[in-house]
């Protein structure tokens, strides 16, 4: 298989809607779209976050990539298909006030505020983020685990699925006017990937609040999985008794899968993924399977054909 740079990957979703997309985006979104497709130079920075006093390496001794990285590096297709446009776009996107309805299967339904959210204490845990486009980073994130905010609402027995929505609003994320993706962004989780500790709701990175090109205020973050299904800006959380249809699966199912867990066996149709670029480095380093979390993680797999539930 030809070795491509990950950042000249260019979905094929988008790749084939591209002059539908341009026809109704107009002449600006043209220009995001071309710096897609044909930009690869990534900063490399490695400076951390002003006032990050924090650990500076993972548990497997990966150095954290830098501040500057992570927050001028984004997926982020609500604003721009460039990931270096995003952070210049998100500059109005406003956060606050911001709410978070949590519904469906649930004994006791709530809306939650951010400040809301702080009841749950939020901690630092270091996560390696794994991109389906074969780079990655590792990022020293704050929140909390999901499963602190679903045993608040007490879901009933038959919850078997989690899914999330985020905010839809053409007006301040600008390729929401578009057909580019079904908008909003859905994702979803099985029940007990949802409940697993290391699952967690983001509302911070490198000790300060979360930056809104990250996902700001509130955002997902599966370290096991591909980052696409770290759904960002969510308002929305709906405990369901069947699996959910995303935002990828929609797109391109033969592509994304639901459960997308890193996994370098199983490549996607069009790259391998056995390796991957740390953003901020040179050389390409092996993936490892679930994103080097197998121990904690494979358990919810047994049994399971990982190539075909991919």
């Amino acid at each position: 298989m030809v070795k491509i740079d990950p950042s000249e990957i260019t979905p094929k979703h988008l790749y084939l809607s591209r002059r539908q997309f341009i026809d109704s985006a107009g002449a600006v979104v043209v220009g995001a779209l071309a710096l897609a497709a044909c930009k690869g130079n990534v900063p490399t920075a490695t400076t951390s976050a002003p006032n990050y006093t924090g650990p500076t390496t993972d548990e497997l001794g990966a150095s954290l990539t830098s501040f500057q990285d992570i927050t001028h590096y984004n997926n982020y297709y609500e604003f721009s298909t460039n990931k270096e446009s995003v952070a210049n776009l998100v500059t109005d996107f406003p956060i606050s006030p911001w709410s978070i309805e949590v519904s469906g299967l649930v004994n006791n339904p709530k809306t939650y505020t951010i400040e809301d959210l702080q009841k749950f204490q939020p901690e630092d845990r270091i996560y390696r983020l794994r991109c389906v486009e074969a780079w990655s980073m590792v990022i020293p994130w704050i929140g909390f685990p999901l499963h602190m905010l679903l045993d608040d609402v007490q879901p009933t027995s038959e919850a078997t699925f989690v899914q999330f929505t985020s905010i839809y609003d053409p007006k301040d994320m600008p390729l929401q006017g578009s057909n580019l993706l079904n908008w909003p962004y859905v994702e979803g989780l099985r029940m007990d990937e949802a409940m697993h500790d290391l699952t967690l709701m983001v509302t911070g990175m490198y000790g300060q609040t979360l930056p809104k090109q990250d996902g700001a205020p509130i955002r997902l973050v599966v370290p096991w999985k591909y980052g696409f299904k770290g759904i960002k800006a969510i308002i929305k959380i709906e405990l369901v008794n069947f699996q959910p249809s995303t935002t990828w699966m929609q797109a391109a199912p033969d592509e994304y899968g639901f459960y997308a867990n890193v996994n370098p066996n199983v490549n996607h149709p069009r790259w391998s993924q056995a390796t991957e670029r740390r953003i901020g480095e040179v050389a390409r380093m092996k993936t490892l399977m679930f994103n080097g979390y197998e121990k904690e993680v494979a358990s919810l797999y047994v049994g399971m054909d990982l190539k075909k539930n991919f």
